[in-house]
């Protein structure tokens, strides 16, 4: 199993010594990869009609493509996953460039996760349409992937037209995996049916179990094995119980999780080294790097 953990980007600080710090202690502890959120704008709650979320113009979100470049440049082996990309709000064309120059510059240790995401007011100032967002997306994987593994890519679909263009340098991974995030059953089945994994939101596996059993029907329907399909899912430190991170360490292992990502946020650590105590107490108690 891949253990990483998830930026704590809400709560960290911009400090670049402290990001750097973070992700080469982390590497070096046996975490596998690093998970960020995304969003690009935060909105008003208190003028907006149509929004309603956990997150606002207060809460801090940096650009995960760029700061991955950045982790990248002070790593060495540290994996980096966007949890997630909200593809459909910004251009295909211009995703897949800058994913692809990430990955170049990492020597292929991207996996883009994706989703369609809820906030309306972002797409609005984005310039893209909220209601069709579930439509394109699936577009969009298509196209990226020509992009990714094509030198000249002429396309004609419904939302994107490109005439005998391309990519270069083209990314290190030909293509780079895409991971789908969400619950809805849409979302499950473009999954099985077109993503390289899912990053479900789950806290315990046997909550995820029903669910993760009509993804691997779906699957079989697409006639795709269940092996070269990734499952990440992710723990919270909650109380700071080894016993709890090892029982639900190994629930995730045992429905077929190949990724858990240890989440540090919304416990109460108001610095930068609080987090990274967290880090390094379950990287020993869980003696990840030889798991």
């Amino acid at each position: 199993m891949n253990i990483g953990f998830v930026y704590p980007q809400t709560e960290f600080g911009n400090d670049p010594l402290a990001i750097r710090d973070l992700v080469q202690t982390a590497e070096g502890l046996g975490f596998t990869h690093v998970l960020a959120y995304d969003h690009v704008l935060g909105v008003n709650p208190d003028r907006s009609e149509d929004w309603d979320g956990p997150y606002d113009f207060q809460t801090p979100f940096q650009s995960p493509l760029l700061l991955f470049s950045y982790m990248a440049a002070v790593t060495n082996q540290l994996g980096f996953i966007t949890g997630i990309l909200i593809l459909p709000q910004r251009q295909t064309a211009l995703v897949a460039k800058q994913a692809a120059t990430l990955d170049v510059l990492s020597a292929g240790r991207l996996r883009l996760g994706v989703g369609i995401g809820w906030n309306k007011p972002e797409y609005t100032a984005l310039g893209e349409n909220f209601y069709d967002r579930g439509r394109r997306i699936e577009e969009q994987v298509r196209l990226m992937r020509q992009l990714w593994t094509q030198p000249l890519v002429n396309y004609t679909g419904r939302w994107h037209t490109i005439p005998d263009a391309g990519i270069n340098p083209l990314p290190i991974q030909r293509p780079i995996p895409i991971w789908f995030g969400g619950h809805a059953e849409p979302v499950l089945r473009r999954a099985a049916t077109i993503g390289d994994g899912w990053i479900p939101n789950y806290r315990r596996a046997e909550d995820a179990q029903p669910t993760l059993t009509r993804v691997e029907g779906y699957l079989e329907q697409a006639g795709r094995n269940k092996s070269s399909f990734g499952v990440e899912a992710r723990i919270r430190y909650d109380d700071g119980n080894p016993a709890s991170w090892e029982q639900l360490l190994g629930g995730w292992q045992d429905v077929g999780a190949t990724h858990i990502s240890f989440n540090t946020m919304q416990v109460g650590f108001d610095t930068p080294a609080r987090h990274l105590d967290a880090l390094q107490l379950f990287a020993t108690t869980m003696d990840i790097a030889h798991r």
